[in-house]
């Protein structure tokens, strides 16, 4: 969960991991490690990380509350704990997606937007359904 945070904002950022690894003195390897989770990252790293990229260590750990023993993040659609059903972690097209969405200033454009996939999801809901 840490990794995929470290990335999306890098992303939010529009760094490279080359950049970030930069600013960090790291090779842009030990980047995509941290954000594969193939390494883990020790606190002082993740201090540093949260000091060049401009946020509170905390940035890291939103939505902890809802891992599961396996160590996907979810979230549930009743709220954490409360054993409904839960979203799988999100990938890189749907952080794209957020991202974009995130720049949208204008309330009915986004509205619309959101509208549009509704419908989207509902209509391909009900195809499922029927096959």
């Amino acid at each position: 969960m840490v990794g995929q945070r470290i990335r999306w904002r890098r992303r939010e950022l529009k760094l490279s991991q080359e950049q970030l690894g930069e600013l960090l003195h790291l090779t842009f390897q030990q980047v995509q490690k941290y954000e594969k989770g193939v390494n883990r990252v020790s606190a002082g790293r993740l201090f540093e990380i949260a000091s060049v990229m401009g946020v509170n260590v905390n940035y890291f750990y939103d939505g902890a509350e809802n891992m599961l023993d396996d160590g996907r993040l979810t979230v549930a659609e009743d709220g954490p704990g409360t054993g409904g059903p839960a979203a799988p972690v999100l990938d890189a097209e749907t952080l794209d997606l957020i991202a974009a969405f995130r720049k949208i200033e204008d309330d009915s454009l986004r509205k619309s937007l959101l509208n549009t996939v509704r419908a989207a999801a509902s209509a391909f809901e009900s195809k499922q359904d029927e096959d």
